[in-house]
């Protein structure tokens, strides 16, 4: 029988139903990727709040989950062969997610084939350099004074939006119907106006993006899963 108990992880973050899945994670763009997909699948489950402090991220309890001490991670005491699986890395929470239910991932192998080649852009690509803008333009990288790393990332920024906005020229959802390639991408454009750099980029003249994020939002479950968990648990 299941006993989240043998997760060091349950020391710290107890939980009041181990019989449904676990989140350990943060409302950050890769944290909300998660809460946002259960939102939509209807599945139940527990969410604690995990901050981007050392002494949550990199406590034994959380390394145990997860070595390389990010959000989000889970556990599912029903995973594959009825075993409980644990499970780090957003991208990889998605696919088993979407897998796991056969939603929000295609009808046929080609249609999952463009939903994952969509997840891997983000993965690669939106999610490290929108980031990274984030450190240069309003984090602690702004303090730098040579412009090149800022310019840099604002440049790539602009040039994925701008690939972005050409795939969406003739759909509503990235890859076709709505996906998890959807709720891994969206979240990070979001997060382009919390660190003040939609102006720098042009933001508007990027009409089918500005369109596509006004969707997003607009869906039930996206709003309950921007803020799962609560920043303070």
């Amino acid at each position: 029988m299941f006993d989240l108990n043998e997760f060091p992880v349950s020391r710290r973050w107890p939980s009041q139903n181990p019989d449904v899945l676990q989140l350990y994670s943060f409302p950050t763009p890769n944290g909300i990727k998660v809460s946002i997909l259960l939102e939509e699948l209807g599945l139940p489950y527990e969410a604690h709040t995990v901050t981007l402090s050392d002494a949550d991220v990199k406590s034994p309890e959380f390394l145990s989950l997860n070595p390389n001490n990010k959000i989000p991670a889970i556990i599912d005491p029903d995973g594959p062969d009825g075993q409980p699986l644990a499970l780090f890395e957003s991208g990889a929470i998605l696919l088993y997610l979407a897998e796991k239910t056969g939603r929000f991932i295609g009808e046929t192998a080609a249609d999952k084939a463009r939903v994952v080649q969509w997840l891997m852009f983000q993965m690669g690509g939106v999610g490290p350099m929108f980031g990274q803008l984030g450190f240069f333009y309003k984090f602690a990288g702004a303090e730098i004074e040579d412009p090149r790393p800022r310019d840099r990332y604002i440049a790539e920024a602009r040039r994925i939006l701008a690939v972005l906005d050409g795939q969406l020229a003739t759909r509503d959802w990235i890859a076709g119907e709505y996906s998890i390639a959807d709720i891994a991408i969206a979240p990070w454009l979001r997060g382009l106006d919390y660190y003040g750099a939609r102006e720098v980029l042009g933001w508007d003249g990027f009409p089918n993006v500005v369109a596509y994020l006004d969707r997003f939002l607009a869906r039930p479950a996206v709003q309950r899963g921007l803020t799962i968990p609560a920043r303070e648990g």
